[in-house]
């Protein structure tokens, strides 16, 4: 052990020092790493169509290469996927992050090259535990195993050629060096079943007797497992069952609104929270700093950023800004040209950067997330912090929720269906006080509301508790990956859960 922590800490220094230098230089190692995508790919077959070996600079590569959604990568991904090779990058492709990060719910398969498992998965996650430590130089995570919550993973053959599909965390886990299989829990085939419910069985019963000090995954199912492993235990408290757990690395939500949920069950007051933005895509941000979960965006993994400001979403030609041009306080779609063959492409999400030196950003929501019906423009960054103002004023745990508008004749107005872990001790007031902090937070928004002439009051549905875990049972999205689509701007979603809670006889809305 006491080699591990001498090379540990060596490693840390190293990188931090890395770090530091692409902190102080990012323009500079942004168009290094753009040079060197271009060069590798010029002669794959988009490189062929789009000239790579004449551009010579980001302005031809902006003004020659279209902006591409997954909808228009899907053609020649499924190629890849039928075994074809030298596509959208040079190496040979048989890895595919299967991903649900769609609002029509259907699945997308992105490539995983070899470079995008090395040179950014892998190095996020390595970056994550030195970024950690460097900032709790006195942590001990590695005394105890790492339980993380992966996804599944399966072999599928199509064409006579053998690929293999899965969760990005099924993939990572099944390429971990084997010092690192050594430290976490639960077993692979354990980590890596596809039926959900039985998996949750079997994490339960092979984690608990463990030493855990670390804990990984998305925090609405990490929740799920932590309270079955607290039944079956016995124990008030996770800390009873693992005293030395000391870190949640999460990612995936906003972490926000399950914090207090998490309070309710680790009561250790060394117990930390510590922020990541990793996707199948790629691995973009790590927690910059103890008090605030806002996310350096790191700028040496293989990845070339450019933003759409969040007004010329939806433009045939949007305006796109490249990092030297961004500023703090303002939304942005983020779009990447990747090592793993994905070129200008719409990850979908939306950002904003509360600093520009160094560059720090925070995930606001997607951009297929949000509603806008009336010029409202309510975004999910909006909602949570919403939702936290009136929580608190009502001493309320939310655990749960999703939004829509809601058309009643000539009367707009948003519809929330939200399950509390704790109820609000004023339901009146809770939603008097989200209403008002709704305002308070976006100026769109307290416009269409002013005197109920646009937009009514918004309709909060309370509903019965694990809701949410049944709807997503039933849509088969079970699992560390899927997340509860929060806003939409169509009555989808809301109209399925109308629909289950008839079935089951609860009650309608």
């Amino acid at each position: 052990m006491a080699l591990l922590v001498s090379a540990l800490n060596w490693l840390i220094k190293k990188r931090i020092h890395q770090i530091g230098l692409f902190m102080k230089y990012p323009h500079e190692v942004q168009e290094e790493w753009f040079k060197k995508l271009i060069v590798t790919a010029k002669d794959t077959e988009w490189g062929r169509k789009y000239d790579y070996k004449s551009i010579q600079s980001v302005t031809t590569f902006t003004e020659r290469v279209p902006i591409s959604t997954y909808e228009d990568l899907k053609p020649v991904i499924d190629r890849l996927r039928a075994g074809e090779q030298n596509l959208l990058w040079p190496e040979e492709v048989k890895w595919f992050a299967k991903s649900s990060g769609t609002t029509a719910g259907k699945s997308k398969f992105i490539p995983v090259t070899e470079a995008a498992l090395n040179e950014c998965h892998y190095k996020g996650g390595k970056d994550m535990l030195s970024m950690y430590f460097n900032l709790y130089s006195g942590a001990g995570l590695f005394n105890g195993k790492g339980l993380a919550m992966g996804g599944s993973g399966a072999i599928r053959e199509v064409s006579n050629t053998t690929y293999y599909e899965g969760d990005l965390s099924a993939i990572i886990m099944n390429n971990l060096p084997f010092w690192a299989q050594f430290k976490r829990t639960p077993s692979l085939p354990i980590a890596l079943m596809d039926e959900w419910e039985n998996k949750l069985e079997l994490m339960t019963e092979s984690t608990i007797d463990h030493d855990v000090t670390s804990l990984s995954g998305v925090p609405s199912w990490m929740l799920v497992l932590l309270r079955k492993i607290l039944k079956k235990s016995g124990k008030n408290t996770i800390d009873e069952i693992w005293p030395n757990l000391e870190v949640f690395f999460h990612g995936g939500v906003n972490f926000e609104p399950y914090r207090e949920q998490f309070n309710q069950i680790i009561k250790s007051d060394k117990m930390t929270y510590f922020n990541t933005y990793n996707a199948s895509e790629g691995f973009f941000g790590i927690q910059y700093g103890k008090e605030r979960g806002d996310l350096l965006l790191m700028l040496d993994y293989g990845i070339f950023y450019e933003f759409i400001p969040y007004g010329e979403l939806g433009k045939e030609n949007p305006e796109v800004k490249q990092l030297s041009e961004v500023e703090a306080g303002e939304n942005y779609a983020m779009i990447i040209s990747t090592n793993g063959g994905l070129w200008r492409y719409k990850i979908g999400d939306t950002v904003m950067f509360t600093s520009t030196n160094p560059y720090v950003i925070k995930i606001t929501g997607r951009t297929k997330n949000y509603i806008n019906v009336v010029g409202e423009e309510l975004i999910i960054d909006n909602a949570e912090k919403a939702l936290s103002i009136a929580c608190k004023k009502t001493s309320a745990v939310l655990s749960e929720y999703t939004a829509a508008p809601l058309f009643r004749g000539e009367e707009i107005t948003h519809q929330w269906l939200i399950e509390f872990e704790k109820q609000p001790d004023n339901f009146d007031f809770f939603n008097e006080a989200f209403d008002n902090a709704l305002k308070a937070v976006n100026s769109d928004y307290e416009a269409k509301r002013y005197h109920d002439f646009v937009l009514k009051p918004p309709l909060v549905v309370n509903l019965p508790e694990g809701t949410f875990y049944h709807w997503m049972k039933k849509r088969n999205k079970l699992g560390g990956q899927n997340k509860v689509p929060r806003l939409s701007n169509d009555r989808k979603y809301l109209d399925e859960i109308q629909k289950l809670l008839k079935e089951q006889g609860e009650f309608d809305f």
